[in-house]
């Protein structure tokens, strides 16, 4: 098998928080009989403390650090859905390893759709600020430049249902292996 059709075999979902990467990635990965993954969920199970509290303890560059070791685990694994937390991209060092790992869909949606599907998720940490919505603003501008350098793909998620966006993630990635 071409190293390029080995790329090929896992999709990885990338994107803000709120997307639909779990959602959208669960229908995926049963769609296509994959397995799936959520980096976050493994670094929980693996480190047995919320996410919350280890950015309250640790901080963030050690939740990025956790980030990027389980990205690295995944490197020999095939037949995967892998949706990734929404800060992955923030480490300039993880853009490569994700397109190694397979295709790269970024799911995005609209500032406003965003807001109104996390600001229901209070233990979001980066969203325990005195605003919010700017800090949305915020971190959507600094991000969208890297999830545009990671990304074969944009699908927009703040219209059609999660099953929609599963088939046009599945045909485009289809689409990027043959």
């Amino acid at each position: 098998m071409s190293k390029e059709a080995a790329k090929n075999e896992n999709i990885v979902l990338i994107g803000f928080m709120g997307c639909g990467k779990s959602s959208v990635g669960r229908l995926i990965a049963e769609k296509m009989r994959y397995r799936f993954f959520d980096t976050d969920q493994s670094i929980v199970r693996e480190t047995g403390a919320p996410i919350s509290e280890i950015f309250a303890t640790h901080g963030e560059d050690h939740f990025r650090d956790l980030e990027t070791g389980v990205l690295e685990s995944l490197r020999d694994k095939h037949g995967l859905v892998i949706a990734t937390g929404g800060g992955i991209v923030t480490r300039v060092r993880n853009l490569p390893l994700l397109r190694e790992l397979g295709f790269v869909a970024w799911l995005n949606a609209d500032e406003d759709v965003i807001f109104e599907r996390v600001s229901r998720n209070k233990r979001r940490p980066l969203l325990q600020t005195e605003n919010p919505r700017e800090t949305i603003h915020k971190l959507l501008v600094e991000r969208m430049p890297l999830y545009e350098r990671a990304a074969q793909i944009t699908i927009d998620t703040g219209a059609g249902s999660h099953d929609e966006i599963a088939d046009a993630v599945i045909r485009a990635a289809r689409t990027s292996a043959a």
